[in-house]
């Protein structure tokens, strides 16, 4: 279910979801769902709001910042942007690689 427009589709996550880190094990487990950690950092990328700005029915702005800084060391974006870029693309009825610079 889609609270905000910025929140990943059910095709969306589909693509996004495996191209995440896997989840460690050993330690404690996660206490939110990962989709709802992505529709958060997507909520604040779209708005331009602060972390702390986050609506109460996101995780916590700490945790969703944890991650994004994470995600964002692992390079997690750059493997996500050109798969969402060619869906997108796709669904446009164009060529999922662009063709000119």
């Amino acid at each position: 279910m889609q609270r905000y427009p910025s929140d990943t589709s059910d095709a969306q996550w589909e693509l996004i979801e495996p191209l995440l880190p896997d989840v460690r094990t050993g330690g404690r487990t996660e206490k939110h769902p990962r989709r709802a950690i992505v529709d958060a950092i997507l909520y604040v990328v779209r708005n331009g709001c602060a972390w702390r700005a986050l609506p109460a029915d996101f995780p916590p702005w700490q945790t969703v910042y944890w991650y994004f800084n994470q995600w964002e060391q692992a390079k997690v974006t750059e493997q996500i942007l050109p798969v969402v870029r060619g869906q997108l693309r796709v669904q446009e009825g164009r060529n999922p690689e662009p063709s000119g610079g």
